[in-house]
């Protein structure tokens, strides 16, 4: 794993980084993607990670750009961001943590990564629980992290303790602050 820092944003990548050829266009994807970001932060709402129960949904995000559903029951749906999606381009494989099923997790794990044209990185758990299942559509069809990264795009379905809020996680509004935050950082 590498880290690296492009317009202030560091991001994680595996497995292949990222040649300083690719650096321009993914930099302009950056741009692209914070400028479109604030309008993108929604679930999928006829998607099973809005539909899985009838409770309340609550949607929490992390720093490293995934997003997390938590649902009454404790089950809870991780992906990556609208933002994340872009920001990596068209996805052509995806490791799914298959190996970690009924298996617990700790909050900061990595669960899989994520290749594309442009680059590869990890994708990390942003809780404690069980990996309960995994989105196996993916394995087929890569692109659907690209078509519907907040629904049916999903990466791995996780157990938490019921009643669990993800208190210390990002509401939309502050997930919206940190990249507002950081495209200032770019003028």
């Amino acid at each position: 794993m590498s880290l690296t820092r492009v317009s202030g944003q560091l991001f994680r990548h595996a497995a292949k980084p990222m040649t300083r050829a690719l650096m321009p266009t993914f930099q302009a994807t950056l741009f692209s993607a914070r400028f479109n970001s604030t309008s993108a932060n929604k679930l999928n709402p006829e998607s099973i990670v809005s539909t899985y129960s009838a409770g309340p949904v609550t949607l929490k995000f992390t720093p490293e750009h995934e997003w997390i559903s938590i649902h009454p029951d404790g089950t809870t749906f991780v992906g990556i961001t609208t933002y994340a999606a872009d920001a990596l381009g068209d996805a052509t494989y995806i490791e799914l943590p298959s190996d970690l099923l009924n298996e617990q997790v700790t909050k900061g794990d990595t669960i899989g990564s994520v290749e594309s044209v442009k680059s590869a990185s990890d994708i990390y758990s942003p809780v404690d629980g069980e990996v309960s299942e995994v989105n196996g559509a993916l394995e087929e069809k890569p692109a659907l992290l690209n078509e519907d990264p907040m629904g049916e795009g999903w990466i791995a379905k996780i157990k938490v303790e019921e009643g669990f809020k993800g208190d210390e996680l990002l509401s939309e509004e502050e997930y919206v602050k940190l990249l507002e935050e950081a495209e200032e950082e770019e003028e």
